[in-house]
């Protein structure tokens, strides 16, 4: 035998010698252990709801427990570094909200690198944001506000805090259309109803799930939303791409990851029952009511998906000079 050949049928032996138990491990999971969830944001939240909401059907899908465990703080990066740090065995995954594609570039010195130390499991869907005003406000229309700003009469709004989504997104319509707006950040979604309902703040920029309610009551007036398309929840509320912004779209996601290293056969599967989950009507029916429009799909699609809007995000801060709390 040559030894080009010798050497090609060696290799090929040592990686059959690996790849066989790595199979083998990778059909006895998840049989070893319960599987966890890490919500990356406090109990209460869309990221919590989420992941519980999730964690029962892949529980009986895979025969095993899914526990939840938040573990919130720093825009969600705390528990993504602990799940990024985690053994890469595939027990652990995080439940990740958009402050993901964000935290990169806004958060000096993360601890982790999101593209190189977490793979993307599943993108679990969108949900539009709401641009909303009080119920006696003079804005009527988004276009009132276009105007307001352009003419420099101090037009502010309220986000869920610096370098949430709804600044950036704010943030980047202002400098689209050449508006200025002072931002006033909250605390979370809690204090900044409190306010806009109360009139204390022009606008605001939130989820549909924290909005609605006030709109449904009558206190705030919805002028637009951030998506491409139309909110399912809010049918008779334009885009701002409808507004005069083309092509503008900024919306709210949820996406499971998981450590880099972990096994593809496990990533595989466990997007595979994601994606079985996400189309049990039950389940389906109980996310719909936290305003997403869910997406599920390939690994492929989470990773393109997340990717863009880490490039997206990172210039829009670079370009605002954008600091987190």
């Amino acid at each position: 035998m040559k030894p080009s050949t010798l050497r090609a049928t060696l290799a090929l032996a040592a990686l059959c010698t690996v790849a066989a138990p790595m199979a083998a491990w990778a059909q006895a999971w998840p049989a070893k252990q319960p599987i966890k969830f890490v919500a990356v944001f406090p109990p209460g939240g869309s990221v919590d709801q989420v992941a519980r909401i999730l964690a029962q059907p892949l529980s009986q899908q895979l025969g095993q427990n899914v526990i939840v465990e938040n573990k919130g703080g720093a825009s969600g990066s705390i528990g993504t570094a602990a799940v990024a740090a985690a053994p890469a065995d595939g027990y652990t995954f995080a439940v990740v909200f958009d402050t993901h594609g964000v935290n990169p570039s806004l958060i000096p010195g993360l601890p982790f690198d999101t593209r190189k130390d977490l793979a993307p499991v599943a993108l679990i869907g969108t949900s539009a944001m709401v641009l909303a005003a009080h119920s006696a406000s003079e804005y009527k229309s988004f276009a009132d506000v276009v105007a307001a700003a352009k003419a420099k009469k101090n037009v502010n709004y309220g986000s869920i805090g610096s370098g949430s989504l709804g600044h950036l997104a704010m943030a980047l319509l202002g400098k689209n259309g050449n508006m200025d707006w002072q931002h006033v950040p909250y605390k979370g979604g809690g204090p900044l109803m409190t306010d806009a309902v109360a009139g204390h703040v022009q606008l605001s920029i939130a989820s549909v799930f924290v909005t609605r309610p006030h709109i449904d009551s009558g206190r705030l007036r919805p002028l637009a939303v951030t998506t491409s398309q139309r909110s399912a929840d809010l049918p008779n509320v334009p885009t701002l791409a409808e507004s005069g912004f083309a092509g503008f779209d900024a919306p709210a996601w949820w996406a499971i990851v998981a450590p880099a290293k972990t096994p593809p056969e496990v990533l595989k599967r466990m997007n595979e029952e994601v994606n079985k989950a996400l189309k049990n009507p039950e389940i389906a029916k109980k996310l719909s009511a936290q305003g997403i429009d869910i997406l599920g799909g390939s690994q492929e699609t989470a990773r393109v998906f997340i990717d863009k809007q880490i490039d997206t995000w990172a210039k829009v801060v670079k370009d605002n000079g954008i600091k987190a709390d």
